[in-house]
């Protein structure tokens, strides 16, 4: 019998006009995994994972993370996990390119997650960013993707970061 059932045998159904069965209010015995009730103390809260921003403002990370990329996509999931259809989509397109995307998972820090919509003013996830300019999400993506500006636009920003690398 698995645990889950055993458990269930052992619990009076509440609301439900009486214990499941007399074994309910038998007690549990210290040979079942030690527990007692006087012996029970709650788990410690697991910490908050730490965001890839750190302490820096939110707003101040969107700004520098779209200026040092050329390809930006702020979406939910990642692009090899998305977590959900249009960042799904979002990804597909512009894994066809075969350029470098620099991705931040909005559901990992609600603070960016909101931060990105005042910031380009646009209230939806995902948001994509080339050459440091707002392109906008995953519906205006696929019309440039099919008319051809998408390729232009990411050819000009790759060749201009280049350009800035090699500069320095």
């Amino acid at each position: 019998m698995g645990i889950i059932k055993r458990i269930k045998r052992r619990l009076p159904i509440v609301g439900a006009g009486g214990n499941r069965s007399s074994r309910a209010s038998e007690p549990v015995s210290s040979g079942s995994a030690g527990y007692s009730p006087s012996s029970w103390t709650p788990p410690e809260p697991e910490p908050e994972p730490e965001s890839a921003r750190g302490q820096q403002p939110a707003a101040d990370f969107i700004a520098e993370f779209v200026a040092a990329n050329p390809l930006v996509v702020f979406m939910k999931g990642s692009p090899q996990s998305p977590s959900c259809g249009f960042s799904a989509n979002a990804s597909a397109i512009l894994a066809g390119y075969g350029k470098p995307l620099a991705h931040f998972d909005v559901l990992s820090d609600p603070d960016v997650r909101s931060a990105v919509k005042d910031f380009s003013s646009w209230p939806t996830i995902p948001q994509i960013y080339i050459g440091g300019e707002f392109m906008g999400g995953s519906d205006i993506l696929t019309q440039m993707h099919e008319s051809g500006e998408l390729g232009d636009a990411l050819k000009e920003a790759f060749e201009a970061a280049e350009q800035a690398s090699s500069a320095e």
